[in-house]
């Protein structure tokens, strides 16, 4: 199992390494300067917060420093090794499920096609989404074993893939009677293994959590109407074969769990294997739905792929417990969990089929809204850091891509600290007693009050084709040709 979830991994990166978003390029850029230069940070010699996931900039990290062997980093080659890497591990947590809950293997197989194929998921390659379904499913594993200690290491290793899966650390730990009652030996690991890096955030960074929060926070009316909770429904007015086949098993898997719940609390299951963890999978995909739904942050299509996967993997497991449980006893009719497998094999095989519909190799992601496609800007980047000539730049609000080819001083609200202060100070003004004085403690350590620095230049991004100097034509998918011009500031 953790080798055939493997060799998905693979081929989805083959499919899609050519056409990672910006946004993905961000966090391969922290890695690039963590592994060359030793530093927290999107441009070098610029120290930022905005990676949103240590654990997977760390991980990136080592895997650059890795495959410096040959003299130069790569870390897009560290980020196929990370795929494979997240996706076999994924399986061996599938793998362990089997065992105890007697699973078909083609269950698992199932439930790792449905998280490798998702077409919102590898729209986001290059960021956390595939270590997210991997770690939250040994989370399960550790708390259906009833083993506390790595438990604990696995919610450690959880809360630094992002802080806000917290969410799911609570829900499954209150849900299952074997860590709950040894609370304080999960708990104190989680701490012991994750207090150095928040202690370093704190202390080093100037604040707990990454400033990425504060910043989409920030963007307020980039989407227009639509926020978070509606944002399913912006993308299937464009997209409504993508959408169905990315969110079907995951709206399967609500019904699945409030059916799970009124049968539980009528007492008509008490007779079925301990699913306390699997349903508080299910049930955190939900909360971290609703609590999304509450921060004021876009639809960005990333933010989609947690809920989307925990649920859609709970429906998976339930429905192969269930035909687990039907084939051992005669009374159980085995259509139902048949059928809800089924429908999970047409979700997978859907989104295989829009996966492979966009073309093999992607030259462009399925979901996609960046002003220039990879090689665009890659092009852009490496030219630009040739005229710089190590003078500043004021990027044109996509910086990922850029930064990352133009090993050059871009500034942005993303790697310059200085545009980040306002904002802190802005939301400590606003927020109420409670919430200034969290933010206080937060950003305890980050000067708050520093100046704003000050660029020699400023790209700025037009409709149409490129004309006269210091000026780049691009393509997107999304956007159609534009181009990029190099400015003096003021």
């Amino acid at each position: 199992m953790p080798w055939a979830a493997a060799l998905l991994g693979l081929l989805s990166f083959l499919l899609v390494h050519g056409s990672l978003t910006d946004d993905g390029y961000i966090t391969l850029a922290y890695a690039k300067n963590l592994a060359v230069h030793g530093e927290w940070a999107l441009v070098p010699g610029s120290i930022a917060n905005s990676a949103t996931s240590p654990l997977d900039v760390l991980l990136l990290g080592l895997l650059t420093f890795a495959t410096r062997i040959t003299g130069a980093a790569h870390p897009v080659v560290a980020l196929g090794l990370l795929t494979v890497l997240s996706s076999g591990v994924l399986g061996w947590a599938w793998l362990r499920l089997i065992r105890r809950f007697r699973l078909a293997p083609w269950v698992a197989l199932l439930g790792v096609l449905l998280v490798v194929a998702n077409p919102f998921l590898l729209s986001a390659t290059g960021l956390e989404v595939l270590l997210v379904p991997a770690v939250l499913l040994w989370l399960v594993v550790f708390a259906v074993e009833g083993r506390p200690v790595l438990f604990g290491v696995a919610a450690a290793l959880t809360v630094l893939t992002r802080l806000d899966l917290i969410v799911f650390v609570l829900v499954i730990t209150f849900a299952t009677a074997a860590i709950r009652r040894r609370f304080w030996r999960a708990s104190g690991t989680a701490v012991l293994v994750s207090a150095p890096w928040f202690l370093f955030s704190w202390f080093g960074l100037g604040s707990f959590i990454p400033d990425t929060l504060m910043i989409k926070q920030d963007q307020d009316g980039l989407f227009g109407a639509w926020g978070y909770f509606s944002g399913p429904m912006m993308y299937f007015l464009y997209q409504p074969v993508t959408v169905i086949f990315t969110f079907a098993a995951a709206l399967a898997g609500v019904v699945f769990l409030a059916a799970w719940l009124g049968i539980r609390f009528a007492r008509r299951w008490e007779g079925f294997p301990a699913l306390a963890p699997v349903v508080g999978l299910g049930a955190g995909g939900v909360l971290y739905y609703v609590v999304y739904s509450t921060l004021g942050v876009g639809p960005y299509h990333w933010y989609y792929v947690t809920p989307v996967v925990s649920i859609a993997t709970f429906a998976v497991l339930m429905a192969g417990i269930w035909l687990a449980e039907a084939n051992e006893r005669p009374e159980l009719r085995r259509g139902a969990p048949l059928a809800a497998l089924g429908l999970g094999a047409v979700v997978a095989f859907g989104g295989v089929g829009v996966d492979l519909a966009q073309g093999v190799p992607w030259r462009s992601p399925v979901i996609f809204g960046n002003w220039a496609n990879s090689a665009d800007y890659a092009r852009v980047g490496q030219e630009l850091g040739a005229r710089l000539q190590g003078k500043a730049v004021a990027g044109p609000g996509e910086i990922g891509t850029l930064a990352f080819y133009c090993d050059c001083q871009i500034l942005d609200v993303f790697s310059d600290r200085s545009q980040v202060a306002p904002i802190v100070q802005r939301r400590i003004s606003e927020a109420s007693a409670v919430g200034a004085f969290a933010l206080r403690a937060n950003y305890h350590w980050f000067d708050r009050p520093q100046q704003k620095r000050k660029p020699e230049y400023r790209l700025l991004y037009g409709k149409g084709p490129a004309s006269g100097p210091d000026s780049w034509t691009v393509t997107s998918a999304a956007k159609g040709v534009g181009h990029f011009t190099l400015v003096p500031e003021g």
